[in-house]
């Protein structure tokens, strides 16, 4: 996966379609971010660089429930690809 702004992008439209807000605020979040289940709100730490929002994003959006139907065609196939490479992961470890 390339550190773009375009990848960022669209990895952060996967949250958004299913009815997440997502933020970048100041905080101490220690692993980046900051989920409000009950608001559906994510708030992730704006002073990361887009390499680091996208790992991060990467490894929230395995957490969210994330409803694949709601999802546009690009969004499934990366979401597949994000589901794809933590099942890679999990096999390593």
């Amino acid at each position: 996966m390339k550190y773009t702004q375009t990848t960022l992008d669209k990895l952060e439209s996967i949250p958004e379609e299913v009815g997440y807000i997502l933020r970048y605020e100041r905080g101490t979040f220690q692993s980046g971010y900051c989920i409000l289940e009950a608001k559906k709100v994510v708030v992730l730490n704006k002073f990361l660089p887009t390499e680091g929002r996208i790992n991060t994003l990467m490894d929230l959006i395995p957490q969210l429930s994330i409803d694949q139907e709601i999802l546009t065609e690009e969004s499934k196939k990366l979401y597949a690809e994000v589901m794809s490479k933590l099942e890679a992961q999990s096999k390593e470890d």
